[in-house]
């Protein structure tokens, strides 16, 4: 990896932000799990009325907390604008994700804002979440835009193409969550990995057939991502693409593995919070991955699926 001779600020605002994006998804979804949502009433941007909520009330510092994390985003994405068009402005896709990064952080306020005023409106809440995740991918695409410089470029191929699907699979899997949740349909498989002992519980409602299209994108997403680690270890030298495979494949084993101690607890709270945390953090480490590629390969023409790529300097 080369590093650019341009101010590392940028950089560092970038990253720095992705994580707080991580971690506001993470703190979102403790508030829905300690069911805080209206810890601070309908009240925004204030909390009941006031800057700071009363000590002895978690619930509404658990709410509040979260809003401060969405605000320090707002800071630092601000300097990521200022910064960006000073120390990267040839870099049209650093350029292009911060752009981006600050309209969905628009929306995601004005979304986080409507959830409150609509009293916690599933449709909403399921919408906020997606934004979200958009946001932390545009983050992350910025991140390692302004930092990541391709050395030896080559041709995309299986791994490249592989890249693609396992992100747009991950992105999917999670608004399937989100719909999981936002039905109700969280505990209506209460075993696992069958659905009330049925592999095709679409007798058993809407709630079960919900809940088990969600596992079933699961299912389909660990086939993808098993499929990636293998050309990985077949067609690229031992180094970054393995690395960031083999780490994803693992994220996703953590995800599935708190999923399933969610349903078989009856929906524990802090693995709720875990669950949806992890896969943030499988997204975003797929979002890094493709970034990654698409930088690998923009100079190199589209070929067809191949098995093995060009030459890959690490």
């Amino acid at each position: 990896m080369q590093t650019s001779k341009t101010p590392r600020l940028f950089m560092t605002l970038a990253m720095v932000a992705a994580l707080l994006a991580l971690g506001l998804i993470v703190l979102g979804a403790v508030v829905r799990v300690t069911d805080s949502g209206l810890g601070c009433g309908d009240d925004w941007p204030l909390c009941n009325g006031t800057i700071f909520p009363p000590l002895n009330n978690v619930t509404a510092w658990i709410e509040w907390s979260h809003r401060l994390v969405a605000m320090s985003i707002g800071v630092f994405g601000i300097g990521m604008l200022v910064t960006v068009f000073r120390s990267h402005r040839s870099n049209r896709l650093a350029v292009g994700a911060t752009v981006l990064a600050a309209i969905l952080y628009a929306l995601q306020s004005g979304i986080g804002r409507g959830v409150v005023k609509a009293e916690l409106s599933l449709t909403l809440v399921a919408f906020h979440l997606g934004t979200a995740m958009l946001l932390l991918a545009a983050l992350t695409v910025a991140a390692v835009a302004g930092r990541y410089r391709a050395g030896l470029g080559y041709a995309r191929d299986n791994v490249t193409t592989l890249v693609y699907i396992n992100a747009a699979l991950s992105l999917v899997v999670i608004l399937l969550g989100a719909m999981v949740r936002g039905s109700g349909a969280t505990l209506a498989c209460t075993d696992w990995p069958l659905c009330n002992g049925q592999v095709l519980p679409f007798a058993q409602g809407q709630l079960a057939t919900i809940h088990m299209i969600h596992r079933f994108a699961v299912l389909a997403l660990g086939i993808t991502l098993l499929m990636l680690v293998w050309y990985a270890y077949q067609y690229r030298p031992a180094g970054r693409a393995r690395a960031m495979a083999t780490l994803t494949f693992v994220l996703y084993l953590a995800q599935a593995g708190v999923g399933a101690m969610f349903v078989m607890s009856a929906a524990g709270p802090l693995l709720g919070a875990a669950h949806v945390g992890l896969a943030a953090a499988t997204w975003a480490l797929l979002v890094v991955f493709s970034t990654v590629e698409m930088l690998n390969t923009g100079e190199q023409p589209e070929t067809q699926w191949k098995p093995q790529s060009e030459p890959l300097s690490q």
